[in-house]
């Protein structure tokens, strides 16, 4: 299988060679490396002049944001599986031997999500996250998720939606996912661990600053997944999908409890 991979970077020089390095370094899958630079002035487009591989595919193109510049990236894609890696980020070891494996295996799947370890600003490890089953009632009440560094699809999943939307700023990832569901995508999470999920100051995760839009779009998200809009009892319902998957996961609840949030707020 050939692997498509797209990294988007803005003035993050300061972990876009580990990023860079994580995917150039898998083994056992051909390789397709599109990274899409809209003007870093931060030393991150020498960084990417410099890697001489005949795998990577610069795209140095002013974008109108992250899903703008992701578009522009996947539309230079020729693999079989697609996936996409923020420039902070960076994939395991042997996570796409693991993924090409899952696909040969399960022809009727077409998103494979896994899980993942959250890293600091130093690379340390901070906590485990997972990536839970896209029930349609879990995700539409923000009850389930999908880790984004460890998910990756087949090209014709992508083709059957319009990509990205240029206009979500917040939660992109989360969007291309409920788009695939809707044009029939199946989607699986296979019990492995594939990518390292930084967080830091400056960070969607931890700063908060895009709460109220992620709040926005996940409203937008229930009318799409449900077929009718938000209401204020659906809360209880998102409550009632995470009790049950504490119960199912007694283990992770526990690890999230004596491990702590990755935010300010409490760990669901």
């Amino acid at each position: 299988m050939k692997f498509s991979v797209v990294t988007i970077s803005f003035n993050q020089a300061k972990w876009l060679g580990e990023a860079m390095d994580s995917v150039l370094s898998q083994q056992g899958v051909e390789i397709e490396y599109i990274v899409c630079d809209p003007g870093s002035t931060d030393g991150s487009r020498d960084l990417i002049e410099a890697v001489a591989d005949p795998r990577m595919i610069r795209v140095f193109e002013k974008d109108s944001g992250p899903g703008d510049g992701l578009n522009k990236g996947f539309a230079r894609a020729s693999g079989d599986i697609w996936c996409y890696l923020n420039s902070d980020d960076a994939f395991l070891p042997g996570a796409f031997a693991k993924v090409a494996d899952y696909f040969a295996r399960h022809p009727q799947v077409d998103v494979v999500t896994g899980h993942a370890l959250a890293i600091d600003h130093a690379g340390g490890v901070l906590r485990k996250v997972w990536s839970e089953p896209f029930d349609k009632w879990a995700v539409a009440t923000g009850a389930h998720v999908q880790i984004q560094p460890s998910t990756f699809f087949r090209a014709e999943a992508f083709r059957r939606t319009d990509g990205f939307d240029p206009e979500d700023r917040a939660s992109w990832d989360t969007g291309l996912l409920v788009a695939m569901h809707c044009a029939g995508a199946r989607i699986a999470v296979i019990d492995e661990f594939l990518s390292c999920y930084r967080l830091h100051a400056e960070s969607i995760t931890m700063s908060g600053r895009l709460k109220e839009r992620q709040t926005a779009n996940m409203v937008d998200r229930f009318s799409r997944l449900v077929g009718r809009p938000y209401a204020p009892r659906d809360r209880m319902i998102g409550q009632g999908y995470r009790l049950l998957k504490h119960l199912r996961w007694p283990h992770r609840a526990l690890h999230r409890a004596l491990r702590g949030p990755m935010t300010g707020r409490r760990p669901d």
